[in-house]
């Protein structure tokens, strides 16, 4: 936030170098997709010695990376890292409406009436929340949904259900910005491709 004028300076790692409005970034750009397993908290370090999902990738890169987005506790799925500050606040800005498609086990069949309600929109402590698409999964029972979401996160999925009085079993992020889980297994990671990055950019 300050103009830097003098020569010599020695910008410290905790400082954040703008120029021309860009920030500046002292390492490679780093970019990690990982399929998260349930039991991890989706922070960089806890105070209660809990494991977390820099648990997961500590091996990917020496970059400091951190995760983008959140995923509670027990939700499994799509978790994306990187050291690009840029990238990172343009995927969580609500008004860039990034597509996520959740996979949620309920622990009941979801009724045509709720099916209705989601659909078009429901009214949660005075505000209202909207999915883009809800589809019962082909092949499977009627506790398992597909939804579609570009407002909110995993949290606001799991309050809809809650608030029409389902316990949510399961929750799998299997789409996030364009990615997917595939040949990813669960609590296995990978690099982004180049053309991942270009994808993600220009969303």
């Amino acid at each position: 936030g300050k103009v830097v004028t003098e020569m010599g300076y020695k910008v410290q790692f905790t400082d954040e170098v703008r120029f021309d409005g860009r920030i500046i970034n002292p390492e490679k750009a780093t970019y990690i997709l990982l399929n998260k397993p349930k039991g991890f908290l989706v922070t960089t370090k806890d105070e209660k010695g809990r494991k977390t999902v820099m648990d997961l990738v500590a091996t990917a890169t020496t970059a400091r990376i951190v995760p983008v987005g959140r995923l509670e506790r027990q939700a499994t799925g799509l978790l994306l890292f990187t050291n690009d500050g840029e990238l990172a606040r343009k995927l969580t800005d609500p008004r860039q409406k990034v597509r996520k498609i959740f996979h949620v086990e309920l622990d009941r069949n979801l009724s045509q009436a709720d099916f209705n309600k989601i659909k078009e929109g429901v009214n949660i402590r005075g505000d209202r929340h909207e999915v883009d698409e809800i589809s019962w999964i082909q092949g499977a029972s009627k506790r398992e949904i597909g939804i579609k979401a570009s407002e909110g996160s995993n949290g606001l999925v799991k309050a809809i259900f809650e608030h029409l009085s389902y316990t949510v079993a399961r929750l799998d992020r299997v789409v996030f910005a364009g990615l997917t889980k595939k040949d990813l297994p669960r609590s296995h990671w990978r690099n982004l491709t180049a053309q991942e990055v270009i994808n993600l950019k220009n969303l």
